[in-house]
């Protein structure tokens, strides 16, 4: 009897011992980010940045993966269904974590139970920019032109349903304008047709074209957000330019799936907050126009259902649907 009772108590020891040390030991291997997205974009540019401050500080390979298609429904669906050990994450987007839910019929995930929220990384401010080839200085100007030829102007998103795609469709339905959509595979795989004007609108995330808005490659005609950029303080915002009310918000988090342990969740949630606090990486981001965050899984779930809902009911008023 005391034999057993000591092997129940060392077997005890050892798997109390194995449940706690898991944040502790982690990690042990290297962690890949998977963006859900082609290189180049706002997502991509988040990723990569705290991949790099994560490898320099735990002295383990932080990777970031590229895994584009469906409005970023694969990427996220190849880290719902990855083993929650803390090794597959996902940067996910307004798209993949919010909106996508409300756009299709079926999903292969469930947005909120298939994964477990890091953190918030970036608020990203949306542009509406232009080609200089476009005659439109200005935001009733480019209503103006889209009115009097209806249905022949394209706008550029990073794919159906994202931040992109729904601020111009927000717009159409604000304006009652009508200008086609053209979805490409990540916002940073449409930049080569917007700089060329084959594509010439385009609500872009601000860190994906401040530099071409600059050095006058693009016109920059209003910011999405309730007020005016610090990155580009001349230029107003949708609402106050003409369209009142208009109001329209990228965003970028890190999730892990759903199940991983809580002691490891804590340890990257602590390192991304103290990644997005860093002087450069804070200097970097403002520069071009996003705004990093930082908040606790919960305050991260509680945004994640706010923007959900907010943008079913925007969905719901525009018909938006995707098959």
């Amino acid at each position: 009897m005391r034999l057993t009772r000591k092997i129940v108590a060392a077997l005890a020891a050892v798997l109390c011992g194995s449940a706690l040390g898991q944040g502790h030991d982690y990690p042990a291997r290297p962690i890949r980010i998977v963006v859900p997205f082609a290189p180049g974009g706002s997502t991509d540019i988040l990723a990569r940045t705290i991949a790099q401050k994560m490898t320099a500080s735990w002295n383990a390979q932080v990777i970031v993966d590229n895994r584009a298609g469906a409005n970023g429904i694969i990427g996220a669906d190849l880290v719902a269904k990855s083993p929650p050990d803390g090794y597959n994450l996902v940067m996910g987007s307004i798209g993949t974590h919010a909106t996508n839910a409300s756009l299709y019929a079926k999903m292969p995930y469930d947005t909120l139970k298939d994964f477990a929220p890091i953190s918030l990384a970036a608020l990203v401010e949306l542009v509406l920019v232009v080609h200089p080839s476009l005659p439109a200085q200005s935001v009733k100007e480019l209503i103006e032109l889209a009115k009097a030829k209806p249905g022949l102007m394209n706008y550029a998103s990073g794919g159906q349903g994202a931040s992109q795609h729904l601020a111009g469709e927000l717009f159409k339905y604000m304006t009652h304008v009508k200008m086609e959509h053209l979805a490409y595979k990540g916002s940073g795989a449409a930049l080569p047709d917007l700089l060329s004007g084959q594509v010439p609108i385009m609500f872009a995330d601000m860190p994906l074209v401040t530099q071409h808005i600059h050095g006058g490659k693009l016109r920059a005609l209003a910011v999405a957000g309730k007020q005016r950029n610090a990155a580009l303080p001349r230029v107003p915002t949708v609402a106050e330019a003409a369209v009142p009310g208009y109001y329209a918000l990228a965003w970028y988090g890190l999730f892990a799936p759903a199940g991983t342990p809580t002691d490891i969740i804590t340890k990257l949630n602590r390192e991304t907050i103290a990644i997005l606090r860093l002087p450069d990486v804070q200097e970097r981001l403002r520069g071009l126009g996003a705004d990093p965050v930082g908040n606790s899984p919960a305050e991260f779930r509680e945004f994640q259902r706010t923007e959900m809902d907010r943008w079913a009911r925007v969905i719901r008023a525009a018909n938006i649907r995707i098959d």
